[in-house]
């Protein structure tokens, strides 16, 4: 909370709303800036809907006094909300939580999801613990801070008026001895407080203002606006004993009203007094601290202090609180006693407080919660759409790019066009080339084929064996065509016998181009002679020759 520059605290009563404005003050401190107090024109007791008069009032009390609208702390009505106090066993901290929701669905009149309910360790004797529990019903606590929005402030807490005061005299009055009570006057109802060390314990009675306002109206049949009119103008606690009988005037008949009221009240306070010291364990109250609107109804303090046997002073929310010297100081000097309330609200957001209790509705907290993330929702969307647009930044930026090089490529492509041409025709003059080379090639295998013949067949010639011709002969067979070698040659006889003749057959088969399919046609001498031989062979060619292997050394 430290480090705001402003601070704003409402406190809505039954007959009058109370805005201040502070400020924080290093290293702990406060100060009063400003405030307003304003009537809200209802009567407290009506049952009508004071919505309409609470957002009125609220528009004319920051309009008239120039405080500026901002987020605001709310206290409300004691006698709206039910204080329940309760024991727990010892439990560990993770424990306590459930433990309060089950006492709270016990202890609180209403059912547990129709009311906003808060709580607060009060302390712990002989082993439990001590816990209050407040709780105020959903929609009256929702009306009140939908009437704070509709007026144009930001409820941001929502207090109760008696924890709010009892965090005002925990400030302000360190120094309190033993238990001090306070007596906190509205209009419909007044908060009795105490104040023990740790320890607190809060009632609403339902004797207040208005209950002196209806007995004056019923005294001098008034309208509660001439009623109220009066009790201001004329009311103080009578002296009672000796002086009763001998009413004169207005005067006298009203302090009489005001004394019967002030007696009731008085018998209540005792009631509660006693219930605190018996069901409590509380300390009987040394001290009495005023504050309220009834609390300076001449001789209050005085009757008081009579009728409890004890001291009775009143509130000053301002003991360690610093007023600022632009407030008026007889202004505040009659209004202190309506100024305890905001005090407090100001201190839950400035410091960590005895007591923190806030019943702020929980639709209100979520709205409140995403208003918080809503920026940071914001940066995420405005990240997200940045994120967006620098990719479709980058997108065009490369499709930019691709179209400068699809640009570039198509004219490169033009450029290279002709060359292409060129290149397709040169492609074709190849392929002419080669055919034609192929022609050669086969023309020059030709020609040196049958050199290849030549010397196969002559290495495989033995000594007094010759050629006398090779050539090739055409055999047509089933419109297929195929050329055999006839070789024909001769021999001394002497030294070529007709075996040896057979076996050179026999050796040309399988050899280069010469097939397995060799026959010998003729084995005879020459005529006329008887020394010379001679000899036709006849040889299958290979379309794929194989390698030449000579079987033996060339002969002569």
């Amino acid at each position: 909370m430290l480090g705001q520059d402003r601070i704003l605290a409402l406190d809505i009563g039954a007959s009058k709303l109370v805005i201040a404005e502070f400020k924080p003050v290093k290293p702990s401190g406060l100060e009063l800036l400003d405030y307003a107090v304003a009537p809200l024109g209802v009567d407290p007791d009506s049952t009508a809907d004071p919505s309409a008069y609470i957002v009125s009032a609220i528009r004319d009390i920051l309009r008239t006094s120039g405080i500026r609208p901002g987020p605001v702390a709310i206290s409300i009505s004691g006698q709206m909300v039910f204080p329940r106090y309760v024991k727990l066993p010892p439990v560990t901290p993770d424990k306590i939580s459930q433990i309060v929701r089950y006492e709270a669905q016990q202890n609180v009149p209403f059912p547990i999801d129709e009311v906003v309910w808060d709580y607060q360790l009060v302390g712990q004797e002989t082993g439990d613990l001590s816990v209050m529990l407040v709780a105020v019903k959903g929609d009256v606590v929702k009306n009140l801070t939908d009437c704070v929005e509709a007026a144009g402030l930001e409820p941001v807490l929502v207090d109760v008026s008696p924890l709010a005061l009892y965090n005002a005299v925990r400030y302000n009055y360190a120094d309190l001895p033993g238990c001090t009570m306070i007596l906190d006057m509205g209009a419909r109802s007044t908060n009795v407080v105490f104040v023990e060390g740790t320890r607190i314990f809060s009632r609403s009675i339902p004797v207040a203002g208005i209950a002196v306002t209806k007995d004056v109206m019923k005294e001098f049949e008034l309208s509660f606006e001439e009623a109220e009119q009066l009790k201001v103008a004329h009311a103080f606690v009578g002296f009672g004993g000796a002086y009763e009988g001998h009413e004169v005037g207005v005067a006298d008949r009203t302090s009489k009203i005001v004394r019967n009221v002030m007696t009731r009240l008085h018998a209540e306070v005792t009631r509660t007094i006693n219930f605190y010291r018996s069901q409590q364990g509380g300390s009987q109250p040394t001290m009495v601290l005023l504050a309220g609107g009834c609390s300076i109804i001449p001789h209050a303090n005085t009757f008081l202090r009579e009728k409890l046997k004890m001291d009775v002073d009143f509130l000053n929310p301002f003991r360690n609180v610093a007023v600022s010297p632009h407030v008026s100081s007889e202004k505040i000097g009659s209004e202190v006693h309506l100024l305890g309330e905001v005090v407090g609200l100001a201190l839950r957001r400035t410091l960590s407080c005895p007591v923190e209790i806030n019943l702020m509705p929980p639709d209100l907290v979520a709205r409140k919660v995403l208003h918080r993330r809503l920026p940071f929702f914001a940066m995420a969307a405005a990240g997200l759409i940045l994120i967006m647009l620098v990719f479709g930044a980058f997108l065009h930026r490369m499709r930019s790019m691709a179209e400068d090089r699809l640009g570039k490529v198509k004219e490169r492509i033009v450029k290279l066009a002709a060359p292409n041409d060129r290149l397709n025709e040169l492609a074709k003059q190849k392929e002419i080339v080669l055919g034609k080379t192929g022609v050669l090639a086969d023309l020059i295998a030709n020609r040196t084929r049958w050199l290849a013949v030549l010397n196969d067949v002559h290495q495989r010639l033995i000594e007094g064996m010759w050629l006398t011709s090779i050539q090739p002969v055409a055999k047509s067979e089933g419109g297929t065509v195929s050329y055999r070698l006839s070789i024909q040659g001769m021999g001394f006889s002497d030294k070529v016998s007709h075996q040896a003749i057979t076996d050179f057959a026999l050796s040309l088969k399988g050899v280069g181009y010469l097939s397995d399919d060799v026959q010998i046609r003729k084995i005879k001498p020459v005529s006329g002679t008887d020394y010379v031989s001679e000899f036709v062979i006849d040889a299958g060619l290979n379309d794929k020759p194989a390698v030449p292997k000579p079987e033996r050394p060339a002969g002569g």
